[in-house]
């Protein structure tokens, strides 16, 4: 763990104390699993469930349904399905006696006719639920999500009014998502409750990141518990060309990493300074970068394929700490990498969770500390 996270986790520890000492609890146990039980796991500290592929939007830089995204061409036919409420049930219910913290996800887990349903049972089971969201529905399930007790809301968000509808494509987009966070933080008061959190996501690309400091007062506006800033995620043709090798020594799929195969075109100069700017002010809520890199290391990053991946001491414990499960029930490894550990419509979490499959995607990881994509995942350095 990079000592650049502390401060990251330290924001953490003072505003969820008692989650942050089971997070870790968790990590204590996989970094051992990592380096002494020979590709097999204690049970994940996170559980992503992939709830839809569906969005409602078409973000410019997103590797699903964005301008380059690898989901935007397929029809409803070629688009796996939502995966059954009762489906659902069943997976947190194999879950619950390890405690995961779950995601939810997609796609817009919004669309998913039975969100608030799954959020519900979810906390009915005792664990933690975090929601990544658009912010595009949010007015119309403020109270619901408020009831059904979600812990934190991370809603995304690139810019002031203007620029987020931009890059969103969508006029009036940002104006209903104030208003949906507003319509939240109203319906915390009315129940006196604390959660769920708020947190804004803004992602780093060519089109705001000359302007990230509108972010400061959007959060303001929004009455944001917490801030961050995520490094673009985008790949090169080199990249997909050298995964190439481990997918067939996996037999898996990269394809979905296509979806980032992009310029990203930020002058790493120019962001660094950025980020001074921000970092170095008073501000009512948490900051943070992520990955938050050095200035060379952001150069790296933005301008060297393989400069931060091929690094001796970058390697990824990813596989040891997460869990995705995607709508057709494949439990996966990674957010991007079609390799499964098996699916859960017909074994369980636990079963599949150190089952051959995944022993053997772990050791061959292992043996090479990162895969090339990997230098381009923010994983790598979330541990």
């Amino acid at each position: 763990m990079s000592w650049r996270n502390l401060k990251r986790i330290q924001g953490k520890v003072l505003r969820q104390p008692r989650y942050a000492a089971y997070v870790a609890s968790k990590r204590a146990a996989a970094y051992y699993s990592y380096y002494a039980r020979s590709g097999k796991a204690s049970y994940p500290e996170a559980l992503t469930l992939f709830l839809t592929h569906r969005c409602n939007l078409r973000c410019r830089m997103c590797g699903q349904w964005g301008d380059s995204g690898v989901t935007k061409d397929k029809t409803s036919q070629t688009i796996p399905p939502d995966m059954p409420i009762v489906e659902l049930k069943k997976l947190i219910d194999d879950a619950a006696f390890f405690k995961p913290n779950i995601t939810l996800f997609g796609g817009e887990p919004l669309l998913h006719r039975h969100a608030m349903e799954l959020i519900g049972y979810i906390k009915k089971r005792g664990l933690h639920c975090l929601m990544i969201t658009n912010g595009s529905m949010l007015s119309k399930r403020a109270d619901d999500l408020v009831v059904k007790g979600l812990d934190e809301l991370n809603v995304s968000i690139d810019g002031g009014r203007e620029l987020h509808d931009r890059i969103r494509g969508v006029p009036g987009l940002f104006g209903k998502i104030i208003s949906g966070l507003k319509e939240v933080k109203e319906a915390k008061k009315r129940k006196r409750v604390t959660t769920p959190l708020i947190n804004l996501q803004c992602t780093i690309n060519t089109y705001n990141y000359n302007h990230l400091e509108q972010m400061l007062e959007v959060a303001e506006e929004a009455g944001a518990d917490s801030l961050t800033f995520h490094n673009l995620i985008f790949v090169s043709k080199d990249m997909l060309d050298k995964q190439q090798e481990f997918d067939e020594l996996l037999n898996c799929s990269s394809e979905n990493w296509k979806g980032f195969n992009f310029e990203p075109s930020i002058d790493p100069d120019v962001l660094h300074e950025k980020m001074q700017e921000i970092m170095t002010g008073p501000h009512k809520f948490a900051i943070d970068f992520y990955p938050l890199f050095s200035h060379s290391e952001l150069t790296d990053y933005y301008l060297n394929s393989f400069a931060l991946s091929e690094k001796k001491h970058k390697r990824c414990i990813s596989p040891w700490m997460t869990a995705y499960v995607f709508p057709d029930g494949e439990l996966r490894p990674c957010l991007n990498y079609d390799y499964s550990f098996g699916n859960v419509k017909t074994s369980t979490l636990s079963q599949l969770w150190n089952s051959e499959q995944a022993v053997h995607f772990r050791r061959t990881l292992k043996e090479n500390r990162a895969f090339p994509l990997c230098g381009r995942c923010t994983e790598l350095y979330r541990y």
